[in-house]
């Protein structure tokens, strides 16, 4: 879908262009001018354009954001996990951002937010309108960065994801394939979402923004299938060669139990590649069936 009511290409920037930031940049230079923004200038992808910053060093930082911004996405990764690490990503890196760009300009933000503001443990259902009383500092964390978005004075849209899976995210696939994977049954409720997935996710919403459809303020992005772990965990066994579970292995999840419901993004027309774990996985399963040895 091309972006047709703009005389000239919209001026985007992907703040924080790595794995998925990188994929949406590029999915976007479709039809659009996009900056990829990063500290090393030469891992941002082709065609995107790249622009070396960091995006905690504000004065170097103001000389580097390009102007006349139509839309600015926002997709950042800790670089450590601890609480420093998340309150630089999505505090101090954002404060910096916003106070350097011409917001005048920009229609849209759209903030790369996760599942884990979520503090639900009971199995239960959650959406947009759920509570959100976080213990943990990443989600803390997080949330405080989606406040922030939303009262930049930008249009804004948060975009929660839940877990983000795919080729270049092969860890949980691998952790089953190696038995260090055994939850306890029954284990709690999971939620995920191919990267093919979210990138389109973010594109779509972008798009009908810059197109002056309307778009909500938040978004909940998670495929249409929660599911426990033991079940993901017990269908990947039975697809592919694994090895007996270890001392070691897991037994339980890292984020709660509950279950996510994508109504309200499926609502704008937009259409999942791969609406449930299975087809995700077996994709990635059979792909390495076929690779050489």
């Amino acid at each position: 879908m091309a972006i047709s009511e703009q005389r000239n290409p919209p001026r985007i920037l992907v703040a924080g262009c790595g794995a998925l930031g990188g994929m949406i940049a590029k999915a976007l230079c479709e039809d659009s001018d996009v900056f990829g923004l990063r500290r090393t200038a030469s891992a941002v992808p082709s065609p995107v354009t790249p622009v070396q910053a960091d995006l905690l060093d504000r004065q170097t930082l103001a000389t580097a954001v390009p102007k006349r911004l139509d839309a600015i996405v926002y997709c950042l990764t800790p670089s450590s996990y601890d609480d420093a690490g998340y309150n630089d990503a999505y505090v101090t890196a954002l404060t910096n951002l916003l106070a350097v760009v011409d917001r005048s300009t920009v229609s849209r933000l759209i903030f790369i937010s996760s599942t884990s503001v979520f503090h639900q443990d009971d199995d239960s259902w959650v959406n947009e309108d759920s509570p959100t009383q976080p213990v943990k500092h990443s989600g803390l964390r997080i949330l405080e960065g989606e406040q922030l978005a939303r009262y930049s004075g930008i249009p804004a849209t948060v975009v929660r994801f839940s877990g983000i899976y795919g080729p270049s995210r092969p860890r949980f696939l691998t952790a089953v394939r190696q038995g260090q994977m055994t939850p306890s049954q029954p284990a709690p409720f999971t939620n995920r979402i191919h990267e093919t997935d979210a990138c389109a996710a973010v594109v779509h919403l972008l798009r009908r923004s810059l197109q002056g459809q309307p778009v909500a303020g938040l978004y909940l992005a998670s495929d249409s299938e929660p599911v426990r772990l033991d079940e993901v965990v017990n269908w990947v066994r039975q697809q592919t060669p694994c090895a007996e579970p270890a001392l070691t292995a897991r037994t339980g999840g890292r984020a709660g139990s509950k279950r996510c419901r994508n109504q309200r993004l499926l609502d704008t027309g937009f259409e999942f590649r791969y609406p449930d774990f299975r087809r995700g996985y077996l994709e990635m399963i059979n792909a390495r069936k076929s690779e050489p040895d």
